[in-house]
């Protein structure tokens, strides 16, 4: 029997390659946070701004991004940050690599 906890990241891994900002749980990390309120403020504001430059980003970006996430309790703030620097990593001359 498939176990339960293999259809989150699968699901994830499933929006995120339609072309949709995955839904992602911030709570726990953010109850983590010293102050949560604030935490919650930057995750909505993360958020936002992935809702709108999500196709923006370079689809395998996108889902290499959300696959690496499925370790850990993922935010969107994290979420952001990936592909911030998988798109800025694209854009350095390849013989830096």
């Amino acid at each position: 029997m498939a176990s339960p906890f293999l259809a989150i990241p699968l699901s994830l891994h499933l929006i995120a390659a339609a072309g949709g900002v995955p839904t992602l749980d911030a709570g726990p990390s953010c109850r983590a946070a010293d102050i949560a309120q604030a935490c919650m403020a930057d995750e909505q504001d993360a958020h936002n701004q992935l809702v709108k430059t999500w196709t923006k980003f370079n689809a395998a970006d996108r889902a290499t991004c959300v696959r690496t996430m499925m370790d850990f309790a993922p935010t969107y703030t994290e979420l952001l940050t990936c592909l911030e620097m998988a798109s800025e990593a694209r854009k350095l001359p390849e013989d830096l690599y």
